[in-house]
């Protein structure tokens, strides 16, 4: 369910048409990849504004500030991460794959987001910290753990692991190569099409299979 700074930036003005919800996910697409690049401090609302086509106004139309632009593009990125994970929480049976598949499907899909978390979200002083912690840190860091103790419980994954760390381990393996893309592809041949990021995914569970499933 979205979070209320995405209601408020929503219920501004006239009633979307489809083209306006697609002027608005473009805006917010390109405020993730200039966020992610250059920062949230050093892009100015111009230039989020040239980069989709439209005059500045339209951005303070659609979502008011660039803060509420921050804020209403994270959670359209992770909003359906959280609700996902949520499902898994419920079920009976959630494998290690389906939460790697997971957590790699949504970077892929959105490839500079862990760029833009990294930058704005784990590094002191991030514009977005205060914001992730109360929306997303206990849906997602919090849930992460729960799931990997219950894959223990299961059996398929060793007792004597810290289901935290492996968390934290998980999150490191799934989001780093995505970070380190623009070294990886030029220095180290990586691929990052569909067939490569499907084998960054099976390279993965490789390592957790050898080193963690019991």
């Amino acid at each position: 369910m979205p979070t209320a700074s995405v209601e408020k930036s929503r219920s501004t003005g006239r009633p979307p048409t489809e083209h306006a919800v697609d002027i608005r996910q473009q805006i917010m697409e390109a405020a993730i990849d200039l966020f992610a690049n250059k920062g949230y401090a050093a892009t100015p609302m111009r230039a989020i504004a040239e980069r989709v086509g439209v005059n500045p106004a339209m951005i303070h139309y659609y979502f008011g500030s660039k803060e509420a632009l921050l804020h209403a593009a994270l959670e359209e990125s992770l909003e359906p991460l959280a609700e996902a994970v949520a499902v898994m929480q419920k079920q009976q049976d959630a494998p290690l794959q389906s939460i790697i598949s997971l957590i790699i499907g949504a970077f892929s899909r959105k490839p500079s987001l862990p760029v833009l978390m990294t930058r704005e979200v784990l590094l002191p002083g991030g514009a977005v910290q205060e914001h992730f912690m109360k929306h997303f840190a206990p849906r997602l860091g919090g849930a992460l753990p729960q799931l990997l103790q219950r894959e223990q419980k299961n059996g398929r994954l060793r007792d004597d692991l810290d289901p935290r760390l492996v968390a934290q381990t998980l999150l490191g393996l799934c989001a780093f190569p995505f970070i380190s893309r623009s070294l990886a592809e030029p220095v180290l041949g990586i691929p990052y099409g569909k067939d490569g990021i499907r084998e960054i995914e099976q390279n993965i569970m490789n390592l957790l299979h050898r080193g963690f499933s019991a």
